[in-house]
């Protein structure tokens, strides 16, 4: 079986609070609210992906990956695949 080392990109991210004064909401996640991509539905902040909806808890990551798409990322595995790019 081959062996395949994941490509070195950079993604934007932010950390959702799920408090009110969540102040870092980059634009495209403001864009995805206005577009439908990102809702919430009683309270529950979700995201239309290729796979299906999913639900972000607070505490999560919301990635915008290279193609411009979103998905929710839990906080161990982000940080264990991600570091912060200058």
């Amino acid at each position: 079986m081959a062996k395949y080392r994941k490509k070195p990109v950079v993604i934007e991210a932010f950390k959702w609070t799920g408090e009110p004064d969540q102040i870092e909401d980059p634009e495209w996640i403001i864009k995805a609210f206005k577009t439908g991509v990102a809702y919430f539905e009683d309270e529950v902040f979700k995201i239309h992906t290729l796979e299906g909806d999913h639900t972000v808890s607070p505490g999560d990551y919301v990635i915008k990956g290279i193609s411009g798409e979103l998905y929710p990322c839990k906080p161990d595995i982000f940080q264990k695949t991600y570091e912060k790019a200058e």
